[in-house]
């Protein structure tokens, strides 16, 4: 017959983790924080880049003067991130921090990502509070017709 196995000593009790869902809120919380407090000049450079190449061509000469000029600044809420655009004559750009912007956007990305693909119109997301506009209203219907007339920027 075989000996009995030595017994273990206990292990000790972990201590109690925070619940999930609770730890990842704080951690998105305080990348938020991190990426508020850069500078808007980066994304806003590729930003404007790419809407060189989606919006761009798509604008009438008469849209691209009445949107001329004006800085937008648009907020993606979850990760913090801020874009400063502005059109001139040789397409989008950063927009100077200096300048305030003539309206103010803010969204949740997925909202506006729908928006951007046409699923979604911007008129719903601004009742559902998803988009939110501030500033000058009358170029800021001005930016929304005509990103409603050009429809979607990508399919």
């Amino acid at each position: 017959m075989r000996p009995p196995f030595p017994r273990l000593p206990a292990v000790p009790a972990l201590p109690a983790l925070p619940a999930l869902p609770a730890f990842i809120g704080a951690v998105v919380a305080r990348g938020r924080s991190v990426v508020r407090r850069l500078p808007p000049q980066p994304p806003s450079w590729i930003a404007a880049r790419v809407l060189d190449r989606l919006l761009l061509p798509r604008l009438s000469a008469a849209q691209r003067q009445a949107l001329a000029g004006r800085v937008v600044e648009l907020e993606l809420l979850e990760p913090g991130l801020r874009f400063l655009l502005v059109l001139g004559e040789g397409g989008f750009a950063v927009a100077d921090s200096g300048q305030a912007p003539a309206v103010v956007i803010r969204a949740q990305a997925p909202a506006l990502w729908r928006l951007v693909r046409g699923e979604d119109d911007a008129d719903r997301l601004f009742f559902d509070r998803a988009l939110v506009m501030e500033g000058d209203t009358e170029f800021g219907l001005e930016l929304k017709n005509t990103l409603d007339a050009i429809g979607p920027l990508l399919r």
